[in-house]
């Protein structure tokens, strides 16, 4: 996924670039990275790999060599950043989050049109998509020019900031609005990141989201909108299921509360008689909350999440390593398990290996009775839009191996997104049983999108519907492929 931050101030903005920066750490764990504009008008910048150490151990030494008025700050699970530029623009410090689907076309295309005088450094063996936004921004007239243009080629998603050698600051939501940016302000200085629980504690007040495909400049004193938003959006609705920061919110719309109000809306649904509710740390710990509230049952916290060095378990890319990761950071209490019948709630199932471990687990401690209740419908389509899910097949997903085991390649997979039908119902119990569990439920989306409290319309759920605005509209569409994978 990622995370970024950009200061511009009257005064240095140095502190508060490294702690806002910090304040996204648990959106990746790949590279962090920060870069200010010196007085001189040279770029001061440094890159560290933060995959076996906290990002702010890594940048402690590097804050008391940083002095600048503007600077920018990025958390990646891909590619090194910020990259500073050098253009027929000028001199530009940049980061990205997002996903380009098209990246392969987008190279071709720049490559044709500037031959043999463009080169592409690589991370890995792979090009990274800063550097490819960064290419295509400066093949136009105008940094905003350019900034418009990537809006329009980018198929899949892009979020960045921009810090030109003038000491201006831009900031640019993806076009459909998938991820946050989001405004602050305190005197003599404003802040755009993506985690809005940033704010508070560097002393800004919220001003406001920036919109969908909306280009602003951020000055000391005010943000300026240079492109207008869009009037269509489609921010992420796994931002408040899952990897959202409880303390943040988005749109308006608090993560910790939605949380709260999924796990009352499963308790209403599904309702079963159980000892005590449990979420699995750390997302589904206020899920559970919600849901011990609303069937008036203890809140107990029968596992601990051992924190201080253990990732969360979507980002390393190895699934053996995702698997050790879940396995190791997760401290079962046996006393409040043994012979209790305990209902669990959990953001997703995904490929359900860790969750069927951990029911595993559970009955070897002697719990009497597990019952699992998911904060979000079935995960039926990897998402295509912004860079979270690790999955490189539609069948990493357990619904679409059951799916396929059921019918084979072509189904109809309507049938099994709708609730109301037999093969949703067949779908889930087949869940239950593979992971050797008492009952099981997931979330309707109705309740989520009324936990969300936003309109429908505003909201990406594709991964459980296989709908979207730009799949719908005049964007971006997969090529030759019914179930809108991405895959051509």
């Amino acid at each position: 996924m990622g995370g970024l931050c950009g200061v511009v101030s009257k005064e240095d903005c140095v502190r508060d670039l490294f702690f806002g920066t910090d304040y996204h750490s648990h959106l990746g764990t790949h590279r962090g990275g920060m870069a200010v504009l010196k007085a001189d008008g040279t770029f001061k910048r440094s890159i560290h790999n933060i995959q076996n150490a906290q990002f702010r151990s890594k940048f402690e030494r590097d804050v008391a060599e940083f002095e600048g008025r503007t600077g920018i700050g990025c958390i990646s699970d891909t590619d090194p950043q910020p990259l500073v530029m050098v253009s027929k623009l000028g001199t530009f410090a940049i980061v990205t989050v997002g996903i380009l689907n098209n990246m392969r076309e987008l190279m071709d295309e720049l490559f044709a049109n500037n031959g043999a005088q463009l080169q592409f450094s690589t991370t890995s063996g792979a090009v990274g998509s800063t550097e490819v936004v960064s290419a295509l921004i400066a093949t136009k007239d105008t940094l905003i020019e350019g900034l418009k243009y990537v809006q329009e080629r980018v198929q899949g998603s892009c979020s960045l900031l921009v810090m030109d050698d003038k000491g201006r600051l831009y900031a640019m939501r993806d076009k459909w609005g998938r991820t946050p940016i989001v405004l602050g302000k305190k005197d003599g200085s404003m802040i755009a990141v993506m985690e809005s629980c940033a704010l508070a504690n560097l002393g800004y007040e919220h001003v406001r989201d920036i919109g969908p495909g909306e280009v602003v400049e951020l000055t000391p004193e005010c943000d300026i909108t240079l492109v207008k938003p869009g009037d269509k959006m489609a921010i992420c609705s796994f931002l408040w299921v899952y990897y959202g920061y409880p303390a943040s919110s988005y749109e308006g719309r608090n993560v910790e509360m939605t949380r709260y109000r999924c796990g009352g809306s499963l308790a209403r649904r599904n309702p079963t008689k159980a000892d005590a509710a449990c979420g699995i740390p750390d997302s589904g710990t206020s899920h559970a909350m919600g849901y011990a509230h609303e069937a008036g049952i203890k809140f107990s916290r029968a596992f601990i999440k051992y924190t201080p060095t253990w990732a969360r378990s979507f980002m390393p890319q190895d699934q053996k390593q995702r698997e050790h990761v879940a396995s190791m950071k997760l401290m079962p209490i046996p006393g409040l398990i043994k012979d209790k019948s305990l209902v669990f709630c959990d953001d997703s199932i995904v490929r359900g290996t860790q969750l069927g471990k951990q029911a595993s687990k559970l009955y070897s401690l002697g719990c009497r009775e597990t019952h699992m209740r998911i904060a979000c419908p079935p995960l039926v389509y990897p998402c295509r839009f912004i860079n979270f899910s690790r999955s490189k097949s539609v069948y990493d997903l357990i619904t679409r191996r059951y799916i396929r085991g059921k019918e084979g390649e072509g189904a109809d997979l309507a049938k099994y997104t709708d609730p109301d039908t037999p093969e949703y119902a067949e779908m889930v119990e087949f869940i239950r049983e593979k992971l050797n569990l008492t009952s099981l439920a997931f979330q309707r989306i109705d309740d989520l999108i009324k936990a969300i409290g936003l309109d429908e319309s505003k909201l990406c759920t594709y991964c459980w519907t296989g709908k979207d605005v730009s799949i719908d509209g005049e964007g971006y569409r997969c090529k030759g492929c019914p179930c809108h994978c991405g895959k051509e």
